[in-house]
């Protein structure tokens, strides 16, 4: 998958270390990332002239064991909280440095 970015080094290496996963390839203008280094899918982040402007065409959402835990660990790492919650929203929504949005879920039991 290619995710367009102002700045594709840096925000390659967030995801990095955001999701814990491995650097395949690195240039002066382009970074792959996978899970393991054998192991597809990744991303690949490559520049693009203009900024985001509208809402991400594709979404990540991810549900972690612990919630709480992760969306402090993230907020660490420098992303940024776009969402306040709500009673029942099993949900935060979060973007990267360059403002693409994602969610962290919580384990829905019932």
């Amino acid at each position: 998958m290619i995710v367009d970015s102002a700045d594709p080094i840096a925000l390659g290496r967030w995801w990095a270390e955001a999701l814990g996963w491995v650097v395949v390839d690195e240039t002066e203008e382009i970074i792959e990332i996978r899970p393991e280094p054998d192991r597809m899918p990744g991303l690949l982040f490559v520049p693009v002239p203009e900024g985001k402007t509208s809402k991400n065409r594709l979404h990540p959402d991810f549900r972690p064991d612990d919630q709480g835990a992760e969306v402090v660990r993230l907020l660490s790492l420098g992303a940024r909280r776009v969402d306040t919650m709500q009673d029942g929203q099993h949900w935060v929504t979060l973007v990267d440095p360059e403002g693409n949005e994602f969610c962290v879920l919580s384990d829905r039991k019932s």
